[in-house]
């Protein structure tokens, strides 16, 4: 697991843990059944507190995105892949609205939104 702390970040240390592994797992990097490091192991592993990395598996594991089994590990959850393609389509829609926002700040309109979306699909 490569995950990389920022202390210029504004973002807290423990958020920056888990969006690393959440966007991981959603992105199909890690998949079901693959286990993760220990929380004691993870903390050692990017130097910081255990309850830092407590806090981030709890977190992953209200998100369904993650099992933990007392006595085996952390592991990331079966959730079916209906569950996973929504959560993705959330973040896609939180882009789409950063880019709209951003967009309008330029001044440009939906159309012009459009056409570079569509020039940018077609580079690809």
């Amino acid at each position: 697991m490569n995950i990389l702390i920022s202390n210029a970040s504004s973002d807290p240390i423990y958020m920056q843990i888990l969006t690393q592994i959440r966007q991981s797992i959603l992105s199909g990097e890690f998949v079901a059944g693959d286990s993760l490091p220990s929380i004691r192991q993870l903390a050692k592993d990017l130097q910081v507190s255990v309850i830092t990395t407590k806090r981030v598996y709890e977190e992953l594991e209200k998100e369904k995105l993650i099992d933990s089994v007392v006595g085996k590990g952390s592991f990331v959850s079966g959730a079916n892949q209906d569950f996973i393609r929504e959560r993705r389509m959330k973040q896609l829609e939180e882009k789409m609205l950063e880019v709209i926002r951003e967009s309008r700040e330029l001044g440009m309109s939906s159309q012009d939104v459009i056409h570079h979306l569509t020039l940018l699909v077609e580079e690809e």
